[in-house]
């Protein structure tokens, strides 16, 4: 039998995480992303795909994030065929996700026609709506820890991976001559004590380990998170401002509101408007799926904490327009979180160049994102084709993320018994690839960090 894993993306970068399995002619698609940031690493979404995708015959999701399902339209327009595998909640996320997603690429296709900027006449957006629409039915949806065949050699299990709603880390259980072999990925993990999540499950066994390394090298326990957001707040107030949060629709909005929650035991409250069509749209999931989280209404509240009265859902573009106007005693959380697109460039663009206003990231910016280009200091940032001068108080929270630091990563990976035979440091920029690789060489571990397009067997006459 011959197994090998052909790496398509989340190689050499945190995004359009894709990695093809495959047993003798059975192919097997883990996660299917859209690469996002650098124009470079955007450029491959339009690449013919590697193999023709009629030939793969099932796909299995970690998680709903866009770098891990946002290519799945294009996939199934192009010949995809199979079922795509995924837990509960996964399944209601990604038609949110993919939807959104279509949405703004037919509308930047045509902002593109009408302004006049594409090398194109008439440029097309990536995949539409109805392309995303046609995902739908593909979707088989599994529980936790339950396994599930998808050949007659090949076995896959969901486990809690704690990054967002439904996240999982992928077992791939394969039947060979000489038994079984276990394959297993992390995908993005989150932290032990995020407070939303649950704590990542062990994963005990693995022949082969895929684990993403997004923050390998760093700790994100160096600070009093609450703390400091306290602090950021009350010098935001001091200056008689607004503090807007660029928020990942999904995970990161809901913990937000969750150490507002928290904050307003202790301080003031003030209005709180969630400026995302698709985070409400999260948000109710959230209240769906409580026993998927850790916010259960009667442990922790007495009321759902995402009906508390500071929360405002802003539904329409009119309203949206109108925070605009709001001077001071405000907070707009509102998406993209890496501000690549959506509602927030308006209230960056009106933001700003106001020295009484706090822009706070919540979350990890990749390289080539206005995120990343704000918060590296940079003195000015092209929104709506404009420059837009940056004297606003920027501001950052690592303790919100929702990944795993280097020390939890380790503990992850050390509840391994015994040594995998190979281990692939995936979804991570260089440096921190290489940290988490160094780390796990110590402990006498074989390390591989692959690029983009490798090709690599893993097992020898099985």
């Amino acid at each position: 039998m011959d197994i090998r894993v052909r790496f398509l993306g989340g190689a050499g970068s945190v995004t359009g995480s894709k990695y093809l399995v495959e047993i003798d002619d059975f192919k097997v698609l883990i996660d299917c992303g859209l690469f996002q940031g650098l124009k470079d690493l955007r450029l491959r979404n339009w690449d013919k795909f590697p193999i023709d995708p009629s030939e793969i015959n099932s796909v299995v999701l970690t998680h709903a994030h866009i770098d891990h399902s946002g290519y799945l339209p294009a996939l199934c327009r192009d010949g995809y065929q199979g079922n795509i595998h995924c837990t509960i909640p996964t399944q209601d996320l990604i038609q949110i996700l993919l939807v959104d997603s279509a949405k703004l690429q037919e509308e930047e296709a045509e902002f593109a026609k009408e302004k006049g900027y594409s090398k194109h006449a008439d440029p097309k957006p990536l995949y539409t709506v109805a392309d995303a629409e046609n995902v739908f039915n593909k979707i088989a949806s599994h529980p936790y820890n339950d396994s599930f065949s998808i050949h007659e050699r090949v076995k896959i299990k969901f486990s809690q991976a704690g990054h967002i709603l439904g996240a999982a880390s992928v077992r791939m259980i394969i039947t060979t001559d000489q038994g079984e072999k276990h394959l297993v990925f992390s995908g993005d993990l989150g932290p032990s004590d995020n407070p939303l999540h649950f704590t990542p499950e062990s994963p005990k066994q693995a022949d082969i380990l895929f684990i993403e390394s997004t923050y390998g090298g760093q700790q994100l326990k160096h600070e009093n998170m609450e703390t400091k957001f306290a602090r950021i707040l009350r010098e935001c107030d001091e200056r008689k401002g607004c503090l807007v949060i660029p928020a990942f629709s999904l995970g990161r909005t809901q913990l937000v509101l969750y150490y507002l929650w928290k904050l307003f035991q202790l301080m003031p409250s003030r209005p709180v408007y969630i400026d995302s069509p698709m985070a409400i749209s999260v948000t109710n999931l959230y209240k769906k799926y409580e026993g998927f989280h850790r916010l259960r209404r009667d442990e922790n509240f007495g009321v759902n904490l995402f009906d508390a009265p500071f929360v405002h859902y802003v539904k329409d573009q009119a309203h949206s327009n109108s925070l605009n106007n709001i001077k001071h005693n405000a907070i707009i959380i509102s998406a993209s979180g890496m501000v690549t697109g959506g509602r927030i460039l308006n209230h960056l663009y009106h933001r700003l160049p106001k020295e009484q206003d706090t822009i706070l990231f919540s979350g990890f910016q990749a390289e080539g994102t206005r995120g990343r280009t704000i918060l590296s200091g940079e003195k000015e940032v092209r929104i709506f084709g404009e420059a837009v001068p940056v004297n606003a108080h920027i501001e950052s929270l690592e303790g919100l993320s929702a990944h795993a630091d280097h020390d939890e990563l380790m503990a992850w990976a050390s509840s391994i018994e015994g040594k995998p035979k190979m281990t692939f440091l995936v979804h991570g920029e260089a440096e921190r690839s290489q940290a988490l690789a160094s780390s796990l060489s110590e402990l006498g571990w074989n390390t591989t960090i692959p690029q983009y397009g490798e090709v690599h067997g893993l097992f020898d006459h099985v």
